[in-house]
């Protein structure tokens, strides 16, 4: 999802000094640098000064422009290490032990950004990861309206024990897998940000020649921080105006916790669901949230637990004025043991103060982890609460990534983009999924504006589909944002030299969070190590091709079957299939595998027309795959108007 809150950098490099030779901060001891193509070394200086660059056997000099900008190109190199850069004009800068390799950039939100130190078997994979051909490049996070040209200080760490927690749990799987295979040391520059849009990643210009996007650019103004604080803060005082007239004072503010307050003239706001997408658009700051419930005579004074799911960012929960549980952090489950004696008979009162400070805010997730389990029942707690706002935070110190477009290209893509690259992995989409049919053009618009920008040719861009994750209950028959994200995902397998790992038996359906990232880096590597490395390696599971109908029936074909199609069931019931009339009601199915291709039918459709795999936002049960151990990719063979055509990208 995210998270921190940053100031946005409106400027940056032009009050630079440039009275010694400087390099970007992207290069540093540690570095990892790209084999077999010319290398290139940049930086500033003083106008005219004479800058010389040494590195391994090569030597070259060049001047700094009346700027004070300076670039060469040294020759391409093999693979190996370590060596020392060095640079010298009127001061000398030194860097050891740097490797020349395959340098990928891992991008993308929360999913990218989750850290080895939060995956399944944590510990073990930590203990394990000693490797100094593996090396980490975090990319800080920052924003800003125009295009910067070098990044906060960071620094390149090999994979060890003290160093891997932090790295991108994606990407270092992904650099573990190639690695192993070529014993080439791998560079990982790892640039993302939890809980953003794929637009806030495109450059304007890339934006404004896109046929989406051009007519918004144009009438779009560049960005001033200060107009742009003052309009937001005027429309945060109107959106409390007229929600509850005023903020409280200390006095009402003290009661919101207990049973006696009154509540009767507060908003209703639907629990579970994050408060951007319901009353409080573009909000941050602190919301009470405040429900009555009933407990029979038999549970009062009893011990019970309280689940109130997932909470965007932290909250302090009191049942009948008493505090029972508190937590910090906008992916943790919130679990709270009430004590004996707090519940008492007939009508209860749930109180929970939120603070949210940037991004989605409030209860987010599955209704049914909203429940309070007494000794004798468990009662949902989900539906409509009453809440009110107790204090707001200055949108214009708030701003995030995606207030408007390009903020991360301009700080977080564009200082790195004359680095020398191998390709770019990419986990991204689930901030997108409301508008996942202009995804369809967002995606590779994305792909070809890096590329163009990047100069160095189509170079590989692999992406991960989204997991499995029952994000609103999404299906054929109410529609799902998900799956429609998930096919603009496999379409962009048209633009070439891309490869999409499918992870859909890897989600978990009540966390956006799947913590098995080594399967997800492992799949990465594997189109990899195929398209990119040359190898005879089977890397993806079953991809939709044709179906034929034949009555009742109808027989799907497949490519990329691998080494034989296989059912993950032990009795070789096929889940996740549907199929559907000239009525567009689609029903479950009964499947079977024939050979390479899979016969599908229901008993409800006698002239079936559509066929569906895998369409719903969980789509966890989904157990068709090679006997390679990829999963089938989800699809559907009709092109019947989706939940998300109509929903396109605005910047408020």
């Amino acid at each position: 999802m995210k998270k921190n809150v940053l100031l946005l950098a409106a400027t940056m490099i032009s009050s630079f000094s440039f009275a010694d030779v400087r390099l970007p901060n992207v290069f540093g001891d540690n570095m990892v640098l790209q084999r077999d193509k010319p290398i290139p070394v940049w930086g500033w200086a003083d106008k005219n000064e004479k800058v010389t660059i040494r590195f391994n056997q090569q030597e070259k000099t060049v001047k700094a422009d009346k700027n004070g900008k300076w670039k060469v190109f040294l020759q391409p190199e093999k693979a190996g290490g370590p060596y020392t850069l060095s640079v010298k004009g009127k001061n000398d800068i030194s860097l050891h032990d740097i490797l020349m390799g395959d340098v990928w950039i891992c991008s993308g939100q929360s999913n990218m950004e989750f850290h080895v130190n939060g995956v399944t078997n944590a510990n073990k994979e930590i203990a394990q990861s000693a490797n100094p051909a593996i090396r980490h490049f975090y990319l800080p996070k920052a924003m800003s309206v125009v295009p910067l040209e070098d990044v906060k200080q960071s620094a390149w760490l090999p994979a060890s024990p003290e160093n891997t927690g932090d790295f991108t749990a994606v990407g270092y799987f992904f650099a573990k897998a190639l690695n192993e295979q070529t014993k080439v040391p791998i560079g990982l520059i790892h640039t993302s940000w939890g809980g953003t849009i794929v637009e806030t990643w495109i450059s304007r210009d890339g934006l404004a020649n896109a046929g989406d996007f051009s007519d918004m650019m144009q009438h779009l103004p560049a960005l001033n921080l200060d107009s742009a604080a003052i309009v937001a803060k005027n429309r945060q005082q109107e959106l409390i105006r007229n929600l509850q007239g005023s903020l409280p004072d200390a006095g009402t503010l003290a009661t919101w916790s207990t049973p006696g307050a009154d509540d009767q003239s507060w908003k209703k706001m639907k629990v579970p669901g994050l408060w951007e997408e319901q009353q409080l658009p573009n909000f941050d700051g602190i919301v009470w949230f405040r429900k009555n419930f009933q407990v029979a005579a038999a549970d009062a004074g009893k011990p019970a637990e309280l689940s109130l799911g997932t909470i965007d960012d932290n909250d302090v929960t009191y049942i009948n004025g008493t505090q029972v549980g508190s937590t910090k952090g906008y992916d943790a489950a919130r679990t709270y043991k009430i004590p004996a004696g707090v519940l008492k008979a007939g009508n209860n009162v749930i109180a929970v103060s939120i603070e949210d400070n940037t991004g989605g805010g409030g209860f987010y997730g599955d209704a049914e982890s909203v429940f309070l389990q007494t000794a004798s029942q468990k009662l949902s707690l989900a539906g409509d609460w009453a809440f009110r706002i107790q204090k707001a935070i200055n949108p214009g110190t708030s701003m995030g990534p995606n207030s408007y477009p390009s903020l991360l290209f301009n700080a977080m893509i564009n200082p790195v983009l004359p680095f020398a690259i191998k390709g770019a992995i990419w986990y991204q989409g689930e901030s997108n999924a409301d508008r996942a049919y202009q995804y369809r053009k967002a995606f590779p618009l994305l792909i070809s504006d890096w590329r163009r920008l990047w100069n160095q040719g189509e170079f590989p861009f692999y992406f991960v589909q989204l997991a499995s994750f029952n994000s609103a209950n999404g299906n054929s028959q109410k529609g799902s944002k998900w799956a429609e994200l998930r096919e603009a995902q496999t379409l962009t397998l048209q633009v070439p030299h891309t490869g999409m790992a499918v992870i859909t038996d890897i989600g978990e359906s009540k966390d956006i969070h799947p913590k098995n990232k080594q399967d997800v880096g492992k799949r990465l590597a594997a189109v990899a190590l195929h398209d990119t490395y040359g190898q005879n390696n089977v890397f993806s599971g079953p991809v939709y091709q044709s179906i034929q109908v034949n009555g009742n029936k109808v027989t799907v074909s497949f490519t990329s079957t691998g080494s034989g199609l296989e059912v993950k069931d032990k009795y070789g019931y096929i889940r996740g299939f549907e199929v559907a009339g000239a009525d567009k009601q689609f029903h479950y199915a009964k499947a079977f595998v024939d050979g390479d291709k899979v016969v599908v039918y229901a008993d409800e459709v006698n002239t079936p027309v559509a066929v569906r795999y895998g369409w719903s936002d969980d789509n966890l049960e989904d157990n068709l795959f090679n006997k390679d151990g990829f999963p089938a990719a989800p699809f559907r063979t009709d092109t019947w108007k989706g939940v998300t055509e109509e929903v396109k990208y605005s910047v408020r």
